[in-house]
């Protein structure tokens, strides 16, 4: 990993709002399909500077509300109905089957979360970009919280596997998003963190009752109340698009 050098305050954060489309690693994260965090639903499209001038009269959707609303709206047409209620995108290929958890399997996908998490953490304290260190200590971190879990998995006699090849190329990725690309970056940290609020609770709960007695992780916990630690990011996210032009127009998706 590049050596990341230090910014000054008066630097912008988004210094190149070119045509971007993100990438995605070869390896698809985690074992588990329905858990994945897979780029193919965080793909987001920053237009030019000269695009977004010419449809400045237009506004995209959710875009008055703040610019996490206009990511919501992206991220609904890259979901299918299936997916979210509110998802616009066609399902492809035949359904999937029937999901069976497995202790195993479940274990591989917390270690992997965990070092996604450790990962971004890490990502926010160094402050490569200074408006990284607004999302330290949010209330959204789940990485103490993982490292008991897998502490309590362990005394009920599991081993804790090593993270997997495609967590760690995933992990690798948001280093390198975060000192070639914060704004790829900054997405990534909003579907990590707000997808786990939501579909990510409900995997939680439905793993739980199939196959770990209906015992609650405190990877599904949080101190305080959640919707105000969420509006709290999203506050901060909507006033650091605001500062340094952080928000794209999503025109490829809200055309």
């Amino acid at each position: 990993m590049a050596s990341i050098t230090p910014i000054s305050q008066s630097q912008p954060l988004f210094k190149k709002p070119q045509f971007t489309i993100l990438n995605k690693p070869k390896a698809q994260f985690l074992s588990i399909p329905t858990m994945s965090f897979s780029h193919r639903k965080t793909r987001m499209v920053v237009v030019s500077a000269t695009v977004a001038a010419e449809t400045s009269k237009k506004r995209c959707p959710g875009e008055a509300k703040g610019f996490v609303e206009e990511m919501r709206f992206v991220a609904m047409k890259l979901h299918t109905r299936d997916q979210a209620k509110e998802g616009e995108k066609e399902p492809k290929g035949k359904p999937l089957g029937k999901w069976e958890p497995s202790v195993e399997g479940y274990l591989k996908f917390l270690v992997d979360s965990k070092l996604v998490y450790d990962t971004l953490e890490i990502i926010m304290d160094k402050a490569a970009f200074p408006e990284y260190a607004e999302f330290r200590n949010t209330g959204l971190e789940r990485s103490e919280s993982l490292a008991k879990d897998l502490e309590w998995f362990k005394t009920q006699g599991y081993a804790i596997p090593e993270p997997s090849s495609p967590g760690v190329s995933y992990a690798q990725y948001l280093e390198e998003l975060s000192e070639k690309d914060p704004q790829a970056l900054i997405c990534h940290f909003y579907n990590i963190y707000f997808a786990h609020t939501a579909g990510g609770r409900m995997i939680g709960k439905k793993v739980a009752e199939k196959i770990l007695n209906k015992e609650e992780l405190e990877f599904y916990k949080w101190d305080g109340n959640l919707s105000e630690l969420l509006q709290n990011v999203r506050e901060k996210l909507n006033r650091v698009a605001e500062v340094t032009s952080l928000r794209p127009l999503f025109s490829k998706f809200n055309a």
